[in-house]
């Protein structure tokens, strides 16, 4: 039986400025239904969330409001937050408001395809190395280049990965780790456990993903989603 408080953070902030267009990748529709909608489903039906907190821009905070977690009766969505000018800060916004959680789930708005199983083993890997990231092994050789593309390095596969969300922590390391990044120069920074390693001196374990859990970042990526969408109803 679990006894630990478990929030979600949920990073609904970004611009899709990759999209193209006027409506945010995590408002697009999928399926009938905004992106956002089916991380916010998964994490409202799961076992092992207590808690989510929204982070969205400050533009889109009734939308989101009215429009899908009034709508679809998402309870467990207690506030919806305006994020920042960076990924990194709007989800320090996000941690400020779940205090009373002993670990954290960060996950991004924009990947639809949530699993109760990869939750499940977030939470196991959490609770055994205090900090812990999906992710994926890369199917492709991986090259490491200089600043001019030249090749310095090639990592043997089996130990490249894709990283994804959901990211998991104790709590009191990612915020004492964000807490931390505040006084530093954030550049580079391009994931939460990244944050951890670098501020909190952590090492951040991976966990099993799934290669369906895609992020919806350019055009092409939402026919492929429709199409998984559409095989995992017909199961």
């Amino acid at each position: 039986m679990r006894t630990e408080r478990c929030a979600a953070v949920v990073v609904a902030a970004g611009q899709g400025k990759r999209m193209g267009g006027n409506l945010q990748k995590q408002f697009l529709s999928l399926g009938g239904k905004p992106v956002l909608y089916y991380a916010l489903r998964c994490l409202e039906d799961s076992a092992y969330i207590d808690e989510v907190i929204l982070v969205t821009g400050a533009e889109s905070i009734d939308y989101c409001r009215g429009e899908i977690v009034e709508r679809f009766g998402f309870s467990k969505v207690k506030e919806i937050v305006a994020g920042g000018k960076e990924r990194y800060d709007s989800v320090y916004e996000g941690l400020k408001h779940c205090r009373e959680a002993e670990y954290v789930f960060i996950h991004d708005g924009a990947r639809p395809f949530l699993t109760e199983e990869i939750l499940e083993r977030g939470y196991e890997g959490v609770r055994e190395y205090g900090a812990c990231a999906a992710g994926v092994p890369s199917k492709d050789t991986v090259k490491i280049l200089d600043r001019k593309q030249n090749v310095v390095e090639t990592p043997l596969r089996e130990l490249v990965w894709s990283v994804q969300t959901p990211q998991v922590f104790r709590y009191e390391l990612i915020r004492q780790a964000y807490d931390r990044l505040q006084m530093f120069d954030k550049t580079g920074i391009t994931d939460d456990a990244m944050v951890v390693e670098e501020m909190g001196g952590h090492t951040v374990h991976m966990f099993r993903g799934d290669y369906r859990n895609l992020k919806i970042t350019t055009p092409e990526d939402l026919p492929v989603a429709e199409q998984l969408l559409h095989e995992e109803e017909g199961h």
